[in-house]
């Protein structure tokens, strides 16, 4: 399920996220109890819980004890909740992380970081980045990380790109993850069954996969060592650990693209 940011009205949903008013925007005084910070908490709080397609107006205002008639005082549509919801939870990232000069330890802390919001936040990876909310809290995110990958010494060229990246790299490898957490519930069956059932057939259907796929053979080889956590499941421990050696490979990147450019 894919969300596209931004299909409210534009003027109204601007001023809901940057918390202005401007002509024709006047609205009638708040009943007592509710906001629009009290609904886009309660918003969030059933994503949270439920996933993006339990989102509605209704299922806000059953949370809140109201009906849905009673929000579009303060929030017009679901399209200008979601912008809303978004830069909310945006909110919990830091805002700072220490002195320029240590830029690599800046950016392993900020991917730290977003690593765990997104999966504090499954549906955040639902809202499409082709188009972004504009909200003041993405942009609070967005000028963290480049103050910190600007103690690279890098010009804005460069840091353009490279930020693109590691915010790429960041979300897919968080999504693996929540994936793998809702393909359980999704579809009845859990990730040890659904890997038992096919790998067992696999040697069936391709008696001869070894020679047919060899360097995919020769990849999955080695034996395997046993798990840290055996409660965590597999695919989720394979992610976190290609998040951290792909963090590691994309930052030494970044250093050399910063020995190149003699900076």
């Amino acid at each position: 399920m894919v969300v596209f940011a931004g299909q409210g009205d534009a003027r109204r949903s601007m001023a809901l996220l940057w918390r202005t008013e401007g002509p024709g925007d006047a609205r009638p005084g708040p009943k007592p109890g509710l906001s629009v910070d009290v609904i886009v908490d309660a918003a969030i709080a059933v994503a949270d819980a439920e996933g993006m397609a339990a989102l509605s107006m209704r299922a806000v205002g059953e949370r809140l004890g109201r009906t849905a008639m009673a929000l579009y005082t303060y929030v017009p549509s679901k399209s200008e909740l979601v912008d809303l919801m978004h830069d909310r939870v945006l909110a919990e990232l830091p805002a700072d992380y220490g002195p320029r000069a240590d830029w690599r330890a800046g950016a392993t802390a900020w991917a730290e970081d977003a690593w765990a919001f997104y999966l504090r936040h499954p549906w955040v990876l639902q809202v499409s980045q082709a188009r972004p909310v504009l909200g003041p809290n993405e942009y609070v995110m967005l000028d963290t990380v480049v103050g910190v990958l600007r103690g690279t010494g890098l010009g804005p060229g460069a840091l353009r790109r490279i930020v693109g990246t590691l915010f790429s790299f960041v979300r897919g490898a968080a999504q693996t993850v929540a994936e793998s957490r809702q393909a359980a519930t999704a579809t009845g069956v859990s990730d040890e069954q659904w890997w038992q059932a096919r790998s067992a057939l696999l040697g069936e259907v391709a008696p001869d996969f070894a020679e047919r796929f060899p360097m995919v053979a020769w990849l999955e080889g080695e034996a395997a060592s046993p798990p840290e956590d055996a409660s965590v499941p597999y695919l989720e421990r394979e992610a976190r650990k290609t998040f951290e050696a792909g963090l590691a490979v994309l930052l030494d990147g970044i250093e050399a693209a910063v020995g190149r450019a003699g900076v």
